[in-house]
Parts: structure tokens; C-alpha cells; sequence
């Protein structure tokens, strides 16, 4: 007597576990190199105020980089959450 296998739901269940995993991956690495970037670009905005430079460009983009980190890391929260959701529902087998 064969076995039946997977539900068709839970195949696509866990296909979409594994895109949201692959997201949350492709977010770390994100999130890692966002935050390389602007302490680099926090130095330089540093170096420019002891220099007496304008530095008001470079302080905009502080600001903006810092906006967009958080905006990535409540995205990653998202993403967070939605793995938490598909294996919850692969485990029920639905």
C-alpha cells in the first residue's frame, strides 16, 4: 500500500518557509553592511566638523542611513514573524 505524500499545502508552505528564510538572510547581510556604512560615513561626517568642512550633506545622510537601518531591521522583524507563522503552519500540516 503506497504512502500518500505531502500535502500539496504544505509543499507550498514550505516552499514559502524557504523564500522567507532566504530573505532573512539576504536582510542580515543587509542590515550588516548598512551598519559598515554608516559608521563609515559617521567618521567621515566626524572628520569634516574637526576640519571646519561644510558637512551638512554628510550629516543629511547620517540621518537618512540611520532611517533606512530601522526601517531594514522592522522589515527583518516582518520577516521574522512570517517564518514563525509557516512553520507553525507546516507543523498543524496545513
Amino acid at each position: 500500500m503506497a504512502q500518500a505524500g505531502p500535502s500539496p499545502s504544505n509543499v507550498q508552505t514550505t516552499l514559502e518557509l524557504r523564500d522567507e528564510e532566504d530573505q532573512l538572510r539576504k536582510s542580515d547581510a543587509d542590515i550588516a553592511a548598512g551598519w559598515t556604512r554608516l559608521l563609515r560615513q559617521e567618521c567621515l561626517l566626524r572628520d569634516l566638523k574637526v576640519a571646519g568642512k561644510p558637512f551638512q550633506e554628510a550629516e543629511r545622510l547620517v540621518a537618512l542611513l540611520r532611517d533606512t537601518l530601522t526601517e531594514w531591521e522592522r522589515h527583518r522583524t516582518l520577516i521574522e514573524q512570517r517564518i514563525a507563522y509557516l512553520r507553525e503552519r507546516r507543523a498543524q500540516g496545513s
